[in-house]
């Protein structure tokens, strides 16, 4: 459980070509309104950035709104890249056009929960609490 002085930390990241970041800003203010401390990276970020900036932002979250198809790609190498930088007990979530067999693969692989069109600000919100109700506190 997080101690009430400790902010949950989460970065919002757009990576790829994909310039729709409509979701992804809504997503952001979402979570600032739920409390939560939002880093937003802005468009067209390459997983090396995302994960460059989770780590000198020391976030808890990593969540990727990926709407260009390649979720497939993207989500496993920021996972490999937390990894590869002693960083994989950072939550990456996300969420975008993601068939329901691809939720799957990716959580398999390690990827949290994934979100689609049209879901509820406060389900990923609840899901990021939830996990850190069950993980325990980040530091």
């Amino acid at each position: 459980m997080l101690s009430e002085d400790r902010k949950i930390r989460v970065l919002v990241a757009k990576p790829g070509l994909d310039g729709h970041d409509r979701g992804a800003k809504v997503i952001a203010a979402s979570f600032r309104d739920a409390g939560f401390e939002v880093i937003y990276t802005g468009l067209h970020q390459t997983p090396e950035m995302i994960v460059s900036a989770a780590i000198q932002e020391d976030v808890d979250v990593v969540a990727l709104s990926v709407l260009s198809g390649a979720h497939m790609t993207l989500f496993p190498r920021v996972l490999e890249l937390l990894k590869e930088e002693e960083a994989g007990h950072m939550l990456l979530t996300g969420g975008g056009i993601i068939s329901e067999e691809d939720m799957l693969a990716l959580s398999e692989q390690g990827v949290g929960k994934l979100f689609g069109p049209g879901t509820s600000t406060s389900d990923a919100t609840k899901y990021i609490r939830d996990w850190f109700d069950t993980a325990g506190e980040r530091v």
